[in-house]
């Protein structure tokens, strides 16, 4: 069976599609992408379906061969990442078709956190609770339920017809505007923050102060309560902004919890959950509030724009050589503790 072989994977490597549903009332995440717009554009630059398994990758980057009797077409962008072919660098995002026994790797570039590898036909790996998605804490989905490491074996589905021309992603909503404030709609515990709290939560900078697949921790002017901090735990939702006796925001992610009993002052609008989840920390942001109608409009202006993602394909450019992103080095993973197996 055709596969692809890591040869060496960052912390954060996970397979992930559109997510796992229809179980939180279990106490099962969803998970699914931590940028989901950057992960299907990757899925359909190849026709793929928009929710088809694919490879995120965190900021350690990765690195694989193709391990198969005929070319296999693979799609990759997010973040400022830089993807190298055979010690090449091809860019930050593109579709390839790379032939048995060539190497591809992904190093982490000037911005961003995660990147997307998708295949054309998706990956073959096993289905638990009707999803392939990664939830590591719980040992779910995805291959062993865990991070990629060195040596693992991505089983390919079957791709139809033959690959497509190597192309740039030129698509500009992987180019974000990073000065645009994160949308919100306040709600459901707004009314535990008096109007000075909510005016000063989007008025100042806050940023990003440490965070993982679950929740991302911002930092900041303190946002206090007016009714206290504890609620009877009710359903939490991605983008969720729960503000804990701490008064520093925590916005849930992709892996975050069903249930959560601190006050939700609001949540950030889907369409910007991937550029939030693209921020290092240290960087900051600002927020703007917006009504339900606003956010529902922007978030299907964006699903219209990358339903169009094959018309931003161009002809690939031979590229030059990025400042700060070093070419592979394999004797990194060992560093890393992540030994090439080659």
């Amino acid at each position: 069976m055709a596969h692809l072989r890591i040869l060496g994977a960052g912390p954060g490597a996970t397979i992930q599609d559109g997510g796992r549903f229809g179980y939180r009332r279990y106490g099962v995440t969803p998970a699914g992408p931590m940028d989901w717009v950057a992960f299907r554009t990757a899925n359909l630059a190849l026709g793929n379906a928009a929710d088809a398994a694919a490879v995120e990758i965190g900021p350690g980057g990765l690195e694989l061969i193709v391990e198969a009797d005929a070319p296999v077409s693979l799609a990759f962008c997010g973040g400022g990442f830089a993807w190298f072919r055979g010690g090449q660098l091809v860019g930050a995002a593109a579709r390839l078709c790379l032939a048995p026994g060539e190497i591809l790797a992904a190093r982490p570039g000037v911005a961003g956190i995660f990147t997307y590898l998708a295949v054309a036909g998706g990956l073959r790996t096993p289905i638990e609770l009707g999803s392939r998605a990664t939830y590591a804490r719980a040992g779910m989905g995805g291959l062993n339920g865990g991070l990629l490491r060195a040596g693992d074996d991505l089983p390919l589905e079957a791709s139809t017809g033959p690959c497509a021309d190597d192309a740039m992603i030129v698509a500009p909503w992987l180019r974000p505007d990073p000065d645009a404030p994160l949308r919100v709609v306040l709600g459901p515990q707004d009314d535990y923050f008096d109007p000075a709290a909510r005016d000063l939560f989007f008025s100042a900078p806050f940023r990003v102060v440490a965070g993982d697949r679950m929740a991302y921790r911002l930092d900041g002017p303190p946002v206090a309560h007016s009714r206290g901090y504890n609620i009877v735990s009710d359903g939490v939702a991605l983008g969720a902004i729960q503000i804990a006796g701490d008064k520093k925001p925590l916005v849930l992610m992709a892996d975050h919890p069903p249930t959560g009993g601190y006050p939700k002052l609001g949540h950030v609008a889907r369409a910007d959950i991937g550029r939030l989840a693209q921020l290092r920390p240290g960087r900051a942001c600002r927020f703007a509030e917006v009504g339900a109608e606003t956010a529902r409009r922007a978030l299907q202006r964006l699903e219209d724009e990358i339903a169009t993602t094959t018309n931003f394909c161009r002809p690939l450019r031979r590229q030059v050589a990025l400042a700060g992103v070093a070419t592979p080095d394999r004797t990194a993973w060992s560093a890393a503790g992540n030994r090439h197996p080659r």
